[in-house]
């Protein structure tokens, strides 16, 4: 889930994509927003860096993560064009650095 509570995404494996969907509290129900392709092959997982800008896949069958910048209005994501190259990614976590 986003930050904000707005939206929730989930990964496909099959599908090789990022679902998005747009929350709606006052219903309890989920809009369907987009599938964006992970640009890689079985997202493993995913992850929201804490201010909720960005998201990170990691493609665990093509060997990298791929960073994705969040519109905080929709919730839809675009590629920002940053690969990271890591052998068989499966977590992403963020570690608060103090």
């Amino acid at each position: 889930m986003h930050p904000s509570g707005k939206f929730l995404y989930g990964s496909n494996r099959g599908h090789d994509s990022i679902a998005v969907f747009a929350i709606n509290n006052r219903k309890g129900t989920l809009t369907p927003v987009a599938y964006v392709p992970t640009l890689g092959k079985t997202p493993r997982n995913f992850a929201i860096d804490p201010t909720g800008a960005y998201l990170f896949a990691a493609n665990q069958d093509s060997d990298s993560t791929v960073q994705f910048r969040i519109d905080p209005n929709t919730g839809r994501l675009t590629p920002t064009g940053q690969v990271l190259e890591v052998p068989s990614p499966v977590c992403v976590t963020f570690v608060p650095i103090d």
